[in-house]
């Protein structure tokens, strides 16, 4: 099982340059997301991207559907690990410095025992489970 962290959605349905690599963990995998990740997807495509929030929507759903993607739900278990995770990796306490998002990310990678796909640098500074060991 794998949890997506915004950042590998965003490049994923963004086709940046190493979209092919991050999804191709995705093609033998259950993938999992959060309304937190989602978000923060179709915000950053905003962003990023110049796309409408109508366009990004849009192009997550697509991406979504295609790869049946299940969102998780965030109850007290999630709260709870990313309130941990905030205490240990979290900005201004830790070189990972995760945010909000990265957090809730977390959380749910591990309250769903799931693998966590992402880019950058902060999540390897972490205990979790990357997709790219599965």
């Amino acid at each position: 099982m794998i949890f997506l962290d915004a950042s590998a959605l965003i490049s994923i349905i963004a086709g940046e340059p190493d979209a092919r690599e991050l999804a191709r963990p995705l093609q033998s995998e259950a993938c999992l997301c959060s309304a937190v990740s989602v978000w923060e997807t179709v915000a950053g495509l905003c962003r990023s991207y110049k796309m409408t929030v109508t366009e990004a929507r849009g192009r997550f759903a697509q991406f979504r559907d295609a790869l049946n993607l299940r969102f998780v739900p965030i109850g007290e278990r999630e709260h709870e690990l990313a309130l941990a995770a905030h205490e240990k990796f979290g900005k201004g306490r830790h070189k990972a410095a995760l945010n909000m998002g990265d957090c809730f990310a977390y959380a749910c990678a591990k309250a769903h025992g799931a693998a966590l796909l992402f880019k950058g640098d902060d999540f390897p500074q972490t205990d979790i489970l990357p997709a790219a060991q599965i």
